[in-house]
């Protein structure tokens, strides 16, 4: 039985996200692509199948990596070497099918991004490709007199390989001090992972599971469906048909802020389709096991006092605490939603 903690319970931002790997050389091309975004390799562990099934529900021996970036404490990755895969994973999968994850990188460079992508293309590399988007993130109050006025806008791509999913921006005309932390010495000048992405049908109870059992900040949700196929970023980035439409709920460490300029990146955005939308559904490709992203993780003080909360709501496959490959305490469940979490102190 777990040891009661007296520690006061915390919760940060999203910490990692788990990326799944087959082989020697996905490692090798994981460390070796990650680091021209600015992450180094941290610790290494591994557990027995035995151990992994109790943990993640894979009976498969399992060796991880996970990659630092800078001094953050959150946005990180954690590389899984399967000894036995389950499945291929999202694979090239576009973004709206249920089910789906995605790391959202803050750059000061996207054109460069953008040169090696197109490149890779017609080398034959496969991947699945939005050329860099313009979008305005916050409202604003009257339209810009062009070339004489600021204008606040963001360009935003989609790159999406095999073992990767990632939606890159660059902001124009505004900063958010705490949304990201680049590394000016970093090939592609990129932060850590400022936000993880989810893909669900509306359901208002299993979206405020976030916020009433693990305590995260609601700082944001849409009132209705904003996003529709009339609107050219959402469109192009989520490949709406004419009869699609969602809107967004964001979550984050219950230190940040609604107030943008002091709002801590790790958000949590859950994109949340009309249920008329008819998205495929790819859960079974985007838990622990699968290859590419299939994992998101908690960091939290007093792990204790969060599984009893998991444990005493509608979670599901919720383990014991345990110890994981890198020798922390931990525990898995499958949320309302249908995605597979871990927590660890």
């Amino acid at each position: 039985m777990a040891q009661l903690s007296n520690k006061t319970p915390t919760i940060g931002g999203v910490y990692e996200v788990g990326i799944g790997a087959g082989s020697q050389t996905d490692e090798k091309w994981l460390i070796a692509y990650f680091e021209r975004f600015g992450y180094r390799v941290g610790k290494i562990g591994s557990l027995s199948a035995e151990e992994a099934e109790k943990l993640y529900g894979v009976r498969s021996a399992l060796r991880s990596i996970r990659l630092l970036h800078q001094d953050s404490d959150h946005g990180l990755i954690r590389i899984m070497i399967w000894e036995k895969p389950v499945n291929e994973g999202l694979g090239l999968s576009p973004m709206n099918v249920l089910g789906n994850r995605w790391g959202a990188m803050l750059t000061a460079d996207i054109y460069n991004i953008q040169n090696h992508t197109e490149e890779a293309i017609a080398q034959g590399m496969p991947i699945y490709y939005v050329p860099p988007q313009r979008a305005e993130i916050y409202k604003l109050e009257k339209r810009p007199i062009p070339f004489l006025e600021n204008y606040a806008a963001v360009r935003e791509m989609c790159l999406i390989q095999p073992l990767t999913r990632q939606i890159i921006f660059q902001r124009f005309g505004y900063s958010l001090p705490f949304y990201g932390k680049i590394n000016p010495d970093s090939f592609f000048k990129s932060s850590q992972i400022t936000h993880f992405g989810m893909v669900i049908y509306k359901n208002q109870e299993n979206i405020d599971f976030y916020g009433d059992v693990l305590g995260l900040l609601k700082v944001k949700e849409d009132s209705d469906y904003v996003s529709t196929y009339d609107e050219p970023s959402a469109r192009a980035i989520f490949q709406l048909e004419k009869h699609q439409k969602y809107g967004a709920t964001d979550f984050d460490n219950p230190l940040s802020s609604k107030d943008p300029t002091k709002a801590l990146s790790g958000r949590l955005k859950i994109i949340w389709f009309s249920p008329d939308s008819k998205l495929e559904d790819k859960f079974a490709y985007s838990k622990p096991g699968s290859l590419g992203y299939s994992l998101y993780t908690y960091k939290v003080t007093n792990i204790e006092h969060y599984h009893r909360k998991v444990k005493e709501s509608k979670a599901t496959n919720v383990t014991q605490i345990l110890t994981n490959e890198f020798g922390e305490k931990s525990f898995s469940f499958v949320a309302p939603d249908g995605y597979f979490w871990t927590i660890l102190e």
